[in-house]
């Protein structure tokens, strides 16, 4: 064997192992529920049931995926996250949202940003906008019942948010 075809057979698995190049598996990667929390989200923010994501760093350009559309009802305001969320994301602001929406009356609005300040959230749909604390979010609702889903023992769990949408040019 030549020395040229010994450094392919004993030394490159030993250098891809160590390489850069090489993708850590999908057990190192964090979760999208993880990621929120590194840009310092909590993670309620997403429901329950995220099967995938995509994330550039460098840009904050990500993609959210979930089986089918999610929507539930949270104190008379129904939310829906479609199967695809796309935005932007950085320290303490999520902009350039697409696939996240309120009914506030009989409309559906998309909520386009998402900025965090001290310990309050702020949902912007454009006009308006609602502001929360972060303890309404330090768990994810779940597709089809929000918080108030029945447990194994047959318990609701009864939600305590609430959303007031407030105008942004109201003083």
């Amino acid at each position: 064997m030549s020395s040229s075809n010994l450094f392919f057979f004993v030394f490159l698995p030993i250098l891809l192992s160590t390489s850069p190049l090489v993708t850590a598996a999908d057990d190192d990667k964090p979760t999208a529920y993880e990621v929120l929390q590194q840009y310092d989200f909590p993670v309620g923010i997403l429901p329950k049931g995220v099967t995938g994501y995509e994330l550039d760093r460098a840009t904050g350009k990500f993609t959210v995926h979930f089986d089918k559309t999610c929507s539930f009802n949270i104190q008379g305001y129904q939310l829906r996250y479609k199967s695809k969320i796309t935005g932007v994301i950085s320290k303490r602001a999520l902009k350039n949202l697409s696939g996240v929406q309120v009914q506030v009356l009989f409309l559906w609005l998309n909520i386009g940003e998402v900025t965090r300040d001290g310990d309050e959230l702020d949902f912007s749909v454009g006009i308006a906008s609602a502001d929360f604390t972060i303890d309404n979010f330090l768990e994810s609702p779940q597709c089809g019942c929000g918080f108030d889903c029945v447990n194994a023992f047959g318990e609701t769990k009864n939600s305590t948010r609430f959303f007031n949408w407030k105008r942004l040019d109201a003083n």
